[in-house]
């Protein structure tokens, strides 16, 4: 999955000369609210194509649609020492609002819950030194870096443990879309 978001990031700085950071920061400064919109504006007024520009998109309202006291929790979470899994969280946000728009982000303290009809995994800088992504998968077999949570957190039912200097791996998506799709 980071491998994914790494290669398509490279690829869109060789293509354009601007890497994620700064195309977010240009669909940003359009004030363009809606989702379609800004991926037309992006196509037609800067040439990019369709999947750059929902990615950039997807990038730039990672936390932008939470409220203000949301948003509060999401800064608390990523402050200090757990500054450097902001760029990851934003990646992982990104990528599962790509799954579906009845992706909900609920904010907590410490850690912020995905949803759908209900919750389907949980997003957590636990330390400088890890991040933990939770998955409602009950009945999964633990396999790889999928464990079960035993009582890391009781919402969920199994942990992935990313370790700083770690790549999430693409095995990363697929529990995600899995963990989205039993929601549903």
């Amino acid at each position: 999955m980071a491998d994914e978001f790494a290669k398509m990031g490279e690829s869109l700085r060789a293509k354009t000369g601007k890497g994620l950071d700064d195309w977010v920061a240009t669909a940003r400064a359009t004030g363009i609210a809606g989702h379609m919109a800004l991926v037309n504006h992006l196509k037609s007024e800067h040439g990019l194509g369709h999947g750059y520009a929902n990615m950039i998109v997807h990038a730039a309202n990672a936390s932008s649609s939470l409220s203000q006291d949301d948003d509060a929790l999401v800064d608390a979470s990523f402050g200090g020492a757990k500054a450097h899994w902001r760029s990851l969280y934003d990646q992982l946000v990104a990528l599962v609002r790509g799954f579906g728009g009845d992706v909900e982000l609920a904010p907590k303290k410490g850690y912020v819950s995905l949803r759908r009809k209900k919750q389907f995994a949980l997003l957590m800088p636990s330390t400088k030194d890890r991040f933990d992504i939770g998955l409602a998968l009950k009945g999964e077999e633990p396999v790889g870096k999928l464990e079960l949570a035993g009582s890391w957190n009781a919402m969920v039912s199994h942990r992935i443990r990313i370790n700083a200097g770690e790549e999430p791996g693409d095995d990363v998506t697929g529990w995600l879309r899995a963990a989205y799709d039993r929601a549903g």
